[in-house]
């Protein structure tokens, strides 16, 4: 597993590093000097009159993991180390159903097993769970179907969407703080920020009806637990072997014997309506499990959705710049 360090990105950390440090902290939704246009926005999706917000957060650097000392740690979140990320858009709000049915809606070949150009085969059962579906997220669907969703938004649109990275997302989520959760280290104020297992009444809820971070996102603690675009490895932080800074670190999800993406385990983060306080952690990691596909009745089990999954869901990035053909692959190939 340590050979997946070299999927990690290193882009001139020091001066990158020192820079960040000498720039006051970043404040979301403002324009960056020399990055005309980088400010909050709505995007409406083509054929459609489906909108979704995108958020501006400006890059810099930022103490990712927790100490020994905070409540509710787990240990696959350390040793704290700095990292610097780039200028990015996040969606404000999750992924709803409204978003996610356009693809599913889309003229589109139904596959079985993904292919990069095609849609999810018709689920067995409602993945609502009859919980409601407008304006809420969408959730159970695979880690693999929530990069392929991304990659035909960004066909439809003309932009780069994919998922965040574990750093790109705790970043955002800190949005400048150090404490356990955006709003401070008191998890008495949870019910005003998130949807948790004290407050949910075993159900999710509407996007954006608590309060958001300082940056302006919602629902970053809570709701749908949210995948993140890195292989989960317990160990990740370590595999740095005491390297800091580390610049827009990324570990791609590996392949099997039989050169298929490994399905099992992605990273999640933010903690879902069915958890507790210490998983809605900004630090706090979560590894998919095998079992959330356990009752799908079909054989081999279905690449797109993960019936038991119903904590799980997903927002999109728009990095500030384009990337390069090979580092949209790293995201996209499958």
């Amino acid at each position: 597993m340590r050979s997946l360090v070299t999927g990690l990105v290193a882009l001139s950390c020091t001066s990158l590093f020192v820079a960040a440090l000498q720039d006051p902290q970043p404040e979301a939704g403002k324009s960056v000097a020399g990055d005309k246009g980088f400010e909050n926005h709505t995007v409406k999706i083509p054929g459609s009159e489906v909108t979704f917000d995108m958020v501006a957060i400006q890059g810099g650097s930022f103490r990712m993991g927790s100490t020994d000392t905070e409540e509710g740690r787990g240990k696959d979140e350390g040793p704290p180390h700095d990292v610097i990320v780039e200028s990015f858009w996040m969606g404000k709000c999750e992924v709803r159903w409204d978003e996610y049915d356009r693809w599913y809606e889309a003229d589109l070949p139904q596959n079985k097993k993904p292919d990069g150009n095609s849609k999810p085969t018709p689920p067995y059962t409602d993945m609502t769970f009859n919980m409601g579906r407008d304006g809420f997220p969408a959730i159970c669907m695979s880690h693999i179907a929530a990069r392929q969703y991304c990659a035909w938004l960004s066909k439809v649109t003309g932009h780069f969407y994919r998922l965040p990275t574990e750093a790109e997302w705790e970043y955002a989520c800190r949005a400048g703080t150090t404490t356990a959760y955006s709003f401070g280290a008191d998890d008495k104020e949870l019910d005003a920020h998130a949807w948790h297992d004290g407050n949910s009444d075993k159900t999710y809820h509407k996007v954006g009806l608590k309060k958001p971070n300082p940056w302006g996102l919602h629902d970053m603690h809570g709701n749908a637990a949210e995948w993140v675009a890195d292989h989960y490895l317990a160990d990740a932080y370590a595999e740095a072997n005491g390297a800091s800074p580390r610049s827009n670190p990324f570990l791609p999800p590996p392949k099997d014997s039989k050169d298929r993406p490994v399905r099992f385990p992605h990273a999640l983060r933010g903690g879902s309506w069915r958890d507790s306080g210490p998983r809605l952690r900004s630090a706090a990691r979560r590894a998919s499990e095998q079992a959330w596909n356990k009752q799908d009745p079909q054989i081999p089990k279905s690449w797109w959705y993960l019936t038991e999954g119903q904590l799980v869901g997903f927002r999109v990035v728009r990095p500030l710049r384009e990337p390069s053909a090979e580092e949209r692959a790293r995201f996209e190939k499958l």
